[in-house]
């Protein structure tokens, strides 16, 4: 049976073809109930997660930190009875960073604070030195390209949304090297921080020399730009040792509850156990991969099974190479899935869910939702999915879902040193676990 029939099949259980006309059942309202109290009341998930992040800190791919990870929490998994527990194995790029270090070295030497972009090339061991040219937009280094030769572009831009200002961050590098700049520097792209960096993965263009790109504290950029609005001249000295070693061997940690009528039709929770190098990677996204698998574990201590076989998938490597979310994909593209769940917004107060997928599951996510009214988790907004569930629904269609939370944190901590779990919130969490659970249960229980 195609992904298609399968969304068939769910839309003949749909009494009404009107997106709000359902109405959930008892058996749905009782069910709801009992993973909501045992969600709320549990601190197992949260226990965990203070554990990862306490004992294996950044989970960076390629390093023994993320593979004790996974071995730690495929043991856990067993220990809770869940079945069909494996790492599917995901060769992985392995990137390290080295020591890195940025100063002012005139008008008058002083430090600053610097974090290098993921994927950047190295400096020499010198460093590079160079004037930095304090530009706005990618069309005012167009419009001042003559300056950008032998300079250390700053791109200064603003964070508005990071869909808009991550362009900098991914391909900025290119746009000063293609000027003829010797390095690039990005003001942070996320929310000012107590002068904290944000770090990310770069794109280098093939058509383009490569050179070094690293991240500034919005602190750090102010007082650059604001000097050379004086006609300062600052110049700074650039040190990076990144370099990327020859990929390594990770995995995506895979485990169920088999379906007790259709268990060849599976319904994924999930998010992305990898994370930066920085922090401990609490919020991105420790916290939304455990609140997944806590999910799962809490429909199993509870002694349900639904229909559908439920999944929880841990994701390797979605930071800086997404070879965990293409691995998925190719393993399993000819299994039949109703429903892909992601969280990877952090695990904050929850407020429902985006939805990607027909009218007639949307009806179906709308009443399961109205159930999360507890927890202020009702809406079932226009789009919804991931960036590891993202290849797989694109080949196949699937539909998919990513947990919706309150989001106005979420940049302050984003790809950070203070990426830890002072970030979260342990009764958020419990709700972000109580929202998944109930979500990815009812839909797997669709008649």
């Amino acid at each position: 049976m195609s992904c298609r029939s399968v969304l068939i099949a769910l839309a003949l259980a749909v009494p009404s073809p009107a997106a709000t006309a359902l109405e959930p059942s008892p058996a749905q309202r009782a069910t709801a109930q009992r993973l909501l109290d045992a969600a709320l009341g549990d601190a197992t998930g949260w226990e965990r997660l203070a554990f990862v992040t306490d004992t294996y800190g950044a989970r960076l791919s390629g390093t023994p930190a993320l593979e004790a990870a996974l071995a730690w929490a495929a043991g856990e998994m067993k220990r809770d009875g869940l079945e069909n527990v494996r790492l599917e194995p995901v060769s992985v790029p392995r990137w390290v960073r080295g020591h890195e270090s940025l100063e002012l070295s005139a008008p008058f030497p002083s430090p600053l604070v610097v974090l290098g972009l993921g994927g950047t090339v190295a400096t020499p061991a010198e460093g590079v030195e160079a004037e930095v040219l304090v530009v706005k937009s990618r069309e005012e280094l167009d419009a001042r390209a003559a300056e950008a030769r032998g300079r250390v572009v700053l791109f200064d831009v603003p964070f508005t949304n990071y869909g808009e200002t991550v362009r900098y961050r991914g391909a900025g590098a290119s746009w000063a090297a293609q000027h003829g700049a010797v390095a690039m520097l990005l003001r942070s792209v996320g929310l000012p921080g107590l002068r904290t960096p944000h770090t990310g993965q770069l794109r280098y263009d093939e058509a383009q020399p490569q050179i070094p790109a690293a991240a500034i504290p919005l602190e750090d950029a102010n007082r650059l730009a604001r000097m050379a609005a004086r006609g300062q001249k600052p110049r700074v000295r650039l040190k990076l040792e990144a370099r990327y070693e020859a990929d390594a061997p990770s995995a995506n940690l895979v485990a169920e509850i088999r379906g007790r009528e259709k268990p060849e039709e599976v319904v994924v929770v999930s998010g992305h156990y990898d994370s930066w190098d920085v922090g401990t990677g609490a919020m991105d996204d420790g916290g939304g991969s455990v609140a997944a698998w806590e999910a799962v574990r809490l429909v199993k201590s509870l002694g349900l099974q639904p229909r559908r076989t439920l999944r929880v998938v841990l994701f390797t490597n979605e930071e800086n190479g997404l070879r965990g979310g293409n691995a998925y994909r190719d393993a399993h593209k000819d299994e039949k899935h109703a429903l892909l769940i992601e969280s990877d917004s952090g695990v904050f107060a929850p407020k429902g869910f985006g939805l990607t997928g027909p009218d007639e599951l949307r009806a179906q996510a709308r009443a399961i939702a109205s159930l999360l009214s507890p927890i202020g988790a009702t809406e079932i907004g226009a789009s919804g999915g991931g960036a590891d569930i993202g290849p797989f629904a694109r080949a196949t269609g699937a539909p998919t879902m990513g947990l919706s939370v309150d989001g106005s944190k979420y940049f302050l901590y984003h790809h950070t040193p203070a990426d830890t779990l002072e970030a979260l919130d342990p009764k958020e969490f419990a709700a972000c676990t109580a929202a998944l659970a109930v979500m990815s249960y009812l839909v797997a229980d669709l008649p």
